[in-house]
C-alpha cells in the first residue's frame, strides 16, 4: 500500500502501468473550481473590452432601455376617447411606412394587431400586437412601431380616467429597450409628443373623431 497524500490512501493494485489513479481529493476539486472560475472571469473581461473597443471604433451597437409618460386632458368620456384612439386611426396618426396607406388600424382586443396596409391586396406591416384591452380604461400593445427592422421593442400603454362628467385624462406610457443610438430616446419622445399634442388632441377637440 502506498500513501499518495494525507487525504488519499492508494492501494498497490490501484496503480496502472506504474502510475497512480487520478487524484479525487478535496484539494484537487477546489483547484479545478478555481481554474474554471478564472477562465470564465477572463472570458467575460475580454468580451467587455472587445465590446467597448467596438463601440469606440463605431463598429458596435449600443443597447439600453428608456421610458417616459405623457398626459393630456381631452373632452369626452373615457369610452369615447378609447374609441378614437383605436380602430381606424388614420385621422390622426401620420407616420407610416407607405406614403399613402389605405388603412391604419388598431384592433382593440388581446391579440389584435396595429396594422398598416399599403394596398387592397393585404400588403403592409404589423407595427405592434395588442396584449391588453379594457374598453374605456386601458390599451396596451408591444412591438417595434416605426422602428421595425432594428432590434428594438416598445411596450406602449394608454390609460383613460374620467376627470369630470365630460373630460378624460389620457396617459401614454412608453417603455423601450434594444438597439439605441445616442438620440433614440429623445427622438421617440418627440414623435409621441407630436402624436399626442399636435395630432390627437386637435383631432378630438375638433370633433372629427365622432364622424368615424
Amino acid at each position: 500500500m502506498k500513501r499518495a497524500s494525507k487525504n488519499l490512501i492508494i492501494k498497490d493494485d490501484e496503480y496502472c502501468n506504474g502510475f497512480p489513479p487520478r487524484r479525487t481529493d478535496k484539494k484537487r476539486k477546489y483547484n479545478q473550481k478555481n481554474r474554471i472560475n478564472f477562465v470564465m472571469i477572463s472570458i467575460f473581461l475580454l468580451s467587455s473590452l472587445l465590446s467597448a473597443q467596438q463601440l469606440k471604433d463605431g463598429g458596435g451597437v449600443n443597447y439600453g432601455a428608456f421610458s417616459f409618460i405623457k398626459e393630456v386632458t381631452l373632452p369626452g368620456t373615457p369610452e369615447e376617447i378609447f374609441e378614437a384612439a383605436t380602430g381606424d386611426i388614420s385621422g390622426w396618426w401620420d407616420h407610416s411606412f407607405s406614403e399613402k396607406p389605405v388603412e391604419l388600424y388598431i384592433e382593440p382586443i388581446p391579440g389584435g394587431g396595429f396594422w398598416e396596409f399599403f394596398d387592397d391586396e393585404g400588403n403592409g406591416v404589423l407595427h405592434a400586437t395588442v396584449i391588453a384591452a379594457d374598453r374605456g380604461k386601458l390599451l396596451r400593445f408591444d412591438g417595434p412601431l416605426g422602428l421595425a427592422g432594428t432590434a428594438i421593442h416598445f411596450v406602449t400603454t394608454y390609460t383613460f380616467e374620467p376627470v369630470s362628467s365630460d373630460s378624460t385624462l389620457m396617459k401614454i406610457a412608453v417603455h423601450g429597450a434594444g438597439e439605441l443610438v445616442d438620440n433614440t430616446p429623445v427622438f421617440v419622445e418627440k414623435v409621441w409628443e407630436h402624436f399626442i399634442f399636435e395630432r390627437f388632441k386637435p383631432y378630438i377637440e375638433s370633433g372629427e373623431h365622432l364622424e368615424k
